[in-house]
């Protein structure tokens, strides 16, 4: 383990002075300011902080940061096991056991036993902007995340809840294909749907829909899905209802686990997940999709940087179109966790 102090960051908001950690989504629901992860197949941390101030990311600094070289990197699944779970996906959607699927692959690197998440943040914020960027820092807990997210899971002010899943990417909006319309649409009936089982009846609205939001290197379709939580509901019963979140998953979510679960052949972990905070002194909140994200997994003798990668699945998908659109979401962020060197493929290898 290494020797760094806890911290979480998120934009401008510095949290550190590490008071406890608990599984327990009921503490959102208590005092104090927490930094919450979630890992895509359950793993609950929360974090509650003493001292929360606003400090903005600091510029990278000379060797803080040793990433792996492009060619380290390896993946979960190879283009041809990528494209062969395209195919198997569109088979289960003319079954009708499902009408999208999120199909993803965890590429995968050595780096030094002394890397340190919050100095890769650094190098995303420069190179990489991001509106739900952060670091979670727990190394006693097993717990070491920097995020890129351009993804509002949950926003809560109060009762007032809000959900920006994303689908739909291209390098620029004359990419856009009627295809990730249809796929937008779809996810947000399902956010609509798991916000409507925590939410007072009538109260869930869509005030955006398929806006395109320009980001580093591509642009996404976004939605904005809101509701009123019913009386007595709180963090538990919001993230019971609407975990894990539906643009990562598939419609109709339950099919679609079954589908990823059969398909992917490594965890997501943290990708995919939730990351962010909650201030549960003002009852307010915000946690991203963990995508976009890097996490450190470390054993006894070695450090292993990961990152994940993927693409809804649709009848109209084109299984070397969605291995490109993975690879396009990646090879930027790669570029810059391999200290800024030339960025080849997203991993050809089968990890």
């Amino acid at each position: 383990m290494i020797d760094l102090p806890p911290l979480a960051r998120f934009g401008e908001l510095l949290a550190t002075g590490l008071r406890d950690v608990t599984s327990d989504p009921a503490a959102l629901e208590s005092t104090g300011f927490w930094a919450v992860t979630a890992d895509f197949e359950g793993r609950l941390v929360c974090a509650r902080f003493d001292d929360v101030r606003e400090a903005p990311v600091p510029a990278p600094r000379p060797g803080a940061w040793h990433g792996p070289a492009p060619a380290d990197w390896t993946s979960s699944l190879d283009h041809a096991a990528y494209t062969e779970g395209v195919r198997r996906i569109r088979a289960h959607i003319a079954t009708g056991e499902v009408y999208q699927a999120n199909l993803c692959r965890v590429l995968s690197a050595p780096v030094d036993a002394g890397a340190d998440v919050d100095a890769l943040t650094a190098l995303l914020a420069r190179g990489n902007p991001a509106p739900y960027a952060g670091t979670v820092r727990l190394p006693g807990h097993g717990v070491e995340i920097a995020t890129a997210s351009p993804e509002l899971f949950l926003r809560r002010r109060g009762t007032l809840v809000e959900s920006g899943p994303i689908k739909g990417t291209g390098r620029t909006e004359a990419d856009l294909l009627e295809k990730d319309h249809t796929e937008n649409v779809m996810i947000v009936d399902l956010v609509r749907n798991d916000l409507g089982r925590v939410c007072a009846p009538g109260t869930v609205t869509v005030p955006d829909l398929c806006v395109v939001e320009k980001h580093p290197g591509l642009v996404h379709l976004v939605s904005l899905v809101r509701g009123e939580l019913r009386e007595g509901a709180g963090w538990p019963e919001l993230l019971d209802a609407t975990f894990p979140p539906g643009s990562v998953t598939g419609a109709p979510k339950s099919s679609a686990l079954r589908i990823i679960a059969d398909l992917e052949t490594a965890p997501r972990g943290p990708y995919c997940g939730g990351i962010g905070w909650v201030d549960a002194d003002r009852g307010t909140g915000q946690l991203a999709v963990g995508i976009r994200t890097f996490w450190i997994d470390r054993t006894d003798a070695a450090a292993v940087l990961r990152f994940g990668t993927g693409a809804g699945i649709t009848w109209g998908s084109d299984p070397e179109g969605e291995w490109r659109e993975t690879e396009l979401k990646a090879s930027r962020l790669l570029a810059v966790a391999s200290e800024g060197h030339s960025q080849g493929c997203a991993g050809q290898a089968d990890a």
